[in-house]
């Protein structure tokens, strides 16, 4: 078999051009699977997934049909499954880790103005369109939480009752979404 010398001469960077082109050969495939699991610009995003008795939170393993506020879902690019949260704060808490590189399909909250606060179920909005509330009276099953809705109005309406601030998306940072709160404070656990 022919060798190839890079101009350095080191024998350390010396190749077989048969184990360059089976290698080549090798990894074509690959590169065009991975090309294959990234969403087109006109693919829909995955749609949600209605939680039952036994979904789980992704964090702490806490059902969450069994407790009350918004929960949330994300769906992962190149998983099959949405992983649950059984709270928003656990879900900006994960989105907003400086780690978090796994790239986001698509992020559900649910609409706290169309559904009952200590049993919410279904109402599934995108996370990104939503707005938040902050500070309310009201706990989620981690404690404090971000109230999330689907319309403004319905977001003052309960700020109105149970008071706290309005935020978009966007302006959720970290420092806002503290996990010490929750199963610490719950006696149901």
């Amino acid at each position: 078999m022919t060798r190839y010398a890079p101009r350095c001469g080191c024998r350390r960077h010396f190749l077989r051009t048969g184990t360059l082109l089976a290698t080549g050969a090798a990894l074509g495939p690959l590169a065009w699977l991975a090309g294959c699991s990234e969403r087109s610009g006109d693919d829909k995003p995955p749609q949600p997934v209605e939680i039952t008795s036994a979904t789980a939170c992704e964090l702490d393993g806490m059902l969450l049909a069994d407790y009350p506020g918004p929960k949330a879902q994300v769906h992962y690019v190149g998983t099959a499954a949405p992983v649950y949260f059984c709270d928003t704060v656990e879900l900006f808490a994960a989105l907003l880790r400086p780690e978090q590189v796994r790239a986001v399909a698509a992020a559900y909250v649910q609409d706290m103005g169309r559904t009952d606060w200590d049993r919410p179920r279904g109402q599934w909005i995108d996370a990104r369109q939503a707005v938040y509330v902050r500070g309310s009276k009201r706990l989620g099953s981690m404690g404090p939480t971000l109230a999330s809705f689907a319309q403004e109005a319905d977001a003052q309406a309960f700020i109105a009752q149970w008071g706290g601030q309005m935020l978009r998306y966007a302006e959720i940072k970290p420092e806002m979404v503290d996990l010490s709160g929750g199963a610490n404070f719950d006696t149901r656990m």
